[in-house]
C-alpha cells in the first residue's frame, strides 16, 4: 500500500512540475493573444462607428500592451479590490492565520497575505503572480461552516494553486477578460446612442462601414463567449491537480472532500463574484444561478464538485 501511495505521490509531483512550466508559457501566450484580440476589436469597432480605425488601433495596441503588463504586476490587487476582500491580521483571526501559516511552512513557501470577504456564501480563492507575491482570500461563510480539517483542506488547495503558478495565469485572465467585456459593452452603448453621427459621416465608405458594423455587432455579442473560452483555456484540470497536491500537503483527502460537499450544496452565490473572476474560486461562486443557464453551465470553468469529491475519496 505504501508503495502505491509513493508511486501516486511521484506521479502527482511530476504533473505539478509539468503544470508549472505550462502555466508560465501560457501566461505569456494569453498576454500576446489579448493584445492581438483587443487590437482587432478596436479596428472593427472604430470602423463600425465611423471613426478612423487605424489611428484608434494604434492607440489600442499601446494601451492593450500596457494593460497586459499591468495585469501581470497588479492583477492580484485588482481582483482583491473587485471582490471586496479586506486584509486580516493574526490578531484579528488567529485560528485562520495560523492555519494558513502552518500549511505554508509545510509547503515550503512564504506566508501569503490573508484576506476575508464579508459574504455568507462559503468559498475561497488564491491570487498573485508567484509564491512571493501571493494572497489567499476566504469568505466569512466558509469560516463559519467548515471544521478545522475541512478548512485546512481548502487552504491547502489554494496554496497549491499558488505553488503551481495557477494564480498568475488565473488572475491575469480575470483582468483581461473583464477588460474585453467592458470594451464590448462600450461599443454597444456607443452604437445605440451615437448612431446618427455614424450615418452623417460623408467621408466614410458606406459599404465598408456596413461590413464593419455587422462584424462589430457580432463580435460584441460573442465577447462574453470568447471571454469564457479564454477562461477555459486555463484548463479545468488545474482544479483536479490542486486537489491532489493539496491532499499531499495535508495527508487527509476527506478534509477537502467534506469541505467541497458543504460548499457545493450551499445555494447562496458570492455577491461580489463576476464572470471574469468566477474561475478563481474553489467552487463555482454562482451556484444554482448558473446551473439554471444551460449555456453558461456548458462552458463552466469548474469541473463538477461531485466528480472531484469522488476522486478525493478514492485516494
Amino acid at each position: 500500500m505504501e508503495r502505491v501511495n509513493s508511486a501516486c505521490s511521484k506521479k502527482i509531483e511530476m504533473n505539478i512540475y509539468s503544470t508549472i512550466s505550462q502555466n508560465k508559457w501560457k501566461t505569456y501566450l494569453i498576454m500576446v493573444l489579448f493584445v492581438l484580440f483587443i487590437t482587432t476589436l478596436t479596428f472593427v469597432f472604430a470602423g463600425a462607428l465611423g471613426e478612423n480605425p487605424l489611428g484608434l488601433t494604434g492607440i489600442a495596441l499601446i494601451f492593450s500592451g500596457v494593460m497586459s503588463l499591468g495585469s501581470y504586476y497588479y492583477s492580484d490587487k485588482i481582483v482583491l479590490a473587485t471582490t471586496g476582500a479586506h486584509p486580516v491580521t493574526e490578531k484579528e483571526n488567529p485560528n485562520l492565520y495560523h492555519t494558513v501559516e502552518n500549511l505554508a511552512i509545510g509547503a515550503g513557501m512564504p506566508m501569503p497575505k490573508l484576506y476575508i470577504i464579508n459574504d455568507p456564501s462559503p468559498n475561497a480563492f488564491a491570487t498573485g503572480r508567484d509564491p512571493k507575491h501571493a494572497a489567499v482570500a476566504v469568505t466569512t461563510g466558509i469560516i463559519e461552516i467548515l471544521s478545522k480539517a475541512e478548512l485546512e483542506g481548502v487552504i491547502a488547495h489554494e496554496l497549491s494553486h499558488v505553488k503551481n503558478f495557477d494564480t498568475r495565469l488565473m488572475a491575469i485572465t480575470a483582468v483581461l477578460v473583464g477588460f474585453v467585456a467592458i470594451l464590448a459593452e462600450l461599443f454597444m452603448r456607443n452604437l445605440w446612442w451615437g448612431g446618427s453621427r455614424r450615418r452623417d459621416n460623408e467621408n466614410s465608405d458606406s459599404r465598408w462601414q456596413l461590413i464593419l458594423l455587422v462584424a462589430g455587432i457580432i463580435l460584441a455579442l460573442l465577447a462574453p463567449l470568447v471571454a469564457t473560452l479564454i477562461q477555459l483555456a486555463v484548463s479545468r484540470k488545474r482544479e483536479f491537480l490542486a486537489d491532489a497536491s493539496g491532499v499531499l500537503l495535508t495527508r487527509y483527502p476527506e478534509g477537502l472532500a467534506s469541505a467541497l460537499e458543504k460548499i457545493a450544496v450551499d445555494p447562496r452565490p458570492v455577491r461580489s463574484a463576476s464572470n471574469a473572476t468566477a474561475h478563481l474560486f474553489i467552487v463555482n461562486p454562482f451556484k444554482q444561478q448558473t446551473a439554471k443557464k444551460w449555456l453558461t453551465s456548458l462552458f463552466n470553468t469548474h469541473p463538477p464538485a461531485n466528480e472531484r469529491i469522488k476522486i478525493l475519496r478514492s485516494m
